[in-house]
């Protein structure tokens, strides 16, 4: 009997253990997915308020830009525009784990905001029917993709550095295309966007899971986990969205 009530004993110390782990993964997730979340919102408010101040109107089936809309499509500066959240990725890659958490929050917020001012151009090529008909899609897809991250006993590790070499090679087709403008090659990068994109979901969301077990105990770690988890996210869902905006969007 006394036997029985060890094991009684140790069993229920583990399982509420566990239940501890379970929770605080769950509220370190939630956070992660609140971040996204709210980073995306803010990146397409930003882009719908940029391109509508940017178009005037429409003559003979064409866009007439307002002097802020030629400003930035149409000077030196859409370069910048352009660059500048791949620059801001890069700099919050290298840098996060070093900033206070304020900061940390600060610098995923003006991402989220000059990833909109980028991406505001969506609004001026596609028709507002198909730009929320594949946020749909793409929304449903990502909830799925990263439902199998989270919750598959699969180790997907193996994925990262083909999954890396694949957003690599698109980054670099995608810059050589700037100057191509070939239809094809376009096409190529989109339908490879997709599956990359996709592959990236899953993976970065078993990635930030296991991070957490590594990091638990440790409050500003968990706070800049997470941020870091929300960029990946972020990244993952906005580029499988403009890729498939690519293939099947209606443009104006």
């Amino acid at each position: 009997m006394a036997q029985f009530d060890n094991r009684y004993a140790v069993a229920g110390s583990a399982m509420r253990t566990g239940s501890a782990v379970d929770a605080g993964l769950r509220s370190y997730m939630l956070g992660v997915y609140n971040y996204m979340a709210a980073g995306v919102a803010l990146t397409g408010i930003v882009a719908y308020l940029v391109s509508s101040a940017a178009l005037v109107e429409r003559v003979g089936g064409k866009v007439a830009l307002t002097p802020f809309g030629n400003l930035i499509y149409n000077t030196p500066l859409k370069w910048v525009i352009m660059l500048a959240p791949l620059a801001f990725v890069f700099f919050l890659s290298f840098r996060i784990y070093k900033m206070s958490v304020p900061a940390a929050q600060i610098s995923f917020w003006l991402f989220a905001a000059v990833m909109g001012l980028s991406l505001s151009t969506i609004f001026l090529v596609f028709t507002g029917q198909s730009i929320t008909r594949v946020f749909f899609i793409t929304a449903a897809a990502f909830a799925a993709l990263s439902l199998y991250g989270y919750t598959t006993k699969k180790d997907l590790s193996g994925w990262g550095t083909f999954l890396v070499m694949g957003v690599i090679g698109l980054i670099i087709a995608a810059i050589v295309n700037i100057f191509l403008q070939s239809t094809a090659l376009q096409f190529a990068i989109s339908a490879l966007g997709v599956l990359i994109f996709a592959g990236l979901t899953a993976y970065d969301t078993q990635q930030i899971k296991d991070n957490y077990y590594e990091i638990a105990g440790d409050a500003t770690m968990l706070a800049k986990g997470a941020i870091m988890g929300a960029l990946n996210l972020y990244l993952d869902f906005i580029n499988m969205f403009t890729s498939m905006l690519q293939l099947f969007g209606d443009r104006e």
